[in-house]
């Protein structure tokens, strides 16, 4: 099992590219990053953390495939991640480029999580519909997957269309693609379909939803050993890792403070030594 780290980057947060780093240098497999293109102040749809307000973080958050880029620049071992990316509300010929792009200056590190979005205004600023939101990142997750494979690359879908194209790079190392969200039946249908792992908030019920996970992918035809489950969020203790490497989890993501440096070191000092006492 793996393990790695994410953190709600911000313009006043430690840094990604600093913790990268530091994480890099205390052993963590990878490093995770979210995505907001934006806050609408208007505040429609409620914060998905429990909250009464929204945390301050949301407001801030850096653009994911720029952190990663400089982060790739000052490491060589990490993997980097979006945890989680909105296809969604990205074009996927522009996005397309820019992680193929990501992927090979990186040396192949680059773990395309992805969502489906809560923040129904976010959302719809974009033009998408919030009720089709799923249907949109699917088709251009499969259209961004056709650019990366194809040297004349088509698409025809309804959210996005384009004819034989030329697109490069294409990435030296498949960029693998982790869909996020709780194990609902549409996101289990569209995870089984189209993406090669599932990124669950936490851990909770995972005994029970991995094998259903599993039995899914046999259905459909897949290798349930070939996919990733990769919870975020963890705070981590000796007896969940345990249970987590007993019920088939792929890596283990534990979250980190919007904080600035000094805060998320000490944070990520824990964690490193409470891998070293029981690894």
């Amino acid at each position: 099992m793996r393990f790695g780290v994410t953190m709600f980057a911000t313009d006043v947060s430690m840094g990604v590219p600093e913790l990268a780093v530091e994480a890099e240098q205390r052993g963590f497999d990878s490093l995770w990053v979210p995505e907001h293109t934006h806050i609408p102040t208007s505040r429609v749809t409620p914060p998905p953390t429990g909250d009464e307000v929204l945390p301050e973080e949301y407001k801030r958050s850096v653009d994911p495939l720029v952190a990663l880029a400089a982060a790739a620049s000052v490491t060589s071992r990490i993997h980097l991640g979006t945890g989680v990316l909105l296809p969604a509300q990205r074009e996927p010929l522009v996005t397309a480029k820019a992680l193929a792009t990501l992927q090979d200056l990186s040396g192949g590190r680059l773990e395309l999580g992805v969502g489906f979005g809560w923040n129904r205004d976010e959302i719809e600023h974009h033009g998408i519909a919030f009720a089709r939101r799923r249907d949109v990142a699917r088709e251009h997750v499969l259209a961004m997957r056709a650019l990366w494979s194809d040297d004349e690359a088509a698409f025809d879908g309804e959210h996005v269309s384009f004819s034989p194209s030329w697109s490069w790079p294409k990435p030296q190392v498949p960029i693998p693609v982790l869909l996020g969200g709780g194990a609902g039946p549409r996101l289990m249908a569209h995870a089984v379909e189209w993406a090669d792992g599932w990124i669950p908030i936490g851990g909770s019920g995972l005994a029970e939803q991995i094998p259903r996970y599993r039995a899914a992918l046999e259905a459909a035809g897949r290798d349930p050993d070939a996919a990733r489950v990769v919870p975020f969020g963890s705070h981590p203790s000796a007896e969940k890792i345990e249970h987590f490497a007993s019920i088939g989890v792929s890596e283990c993501v534990f979250r980190l403070p919007s904080a600035p440096r000094g805060e998320v070191l000490e944070q990520l000092e824990a964690q490193a030594e409470l891998l070293q006492r029981i690894l």
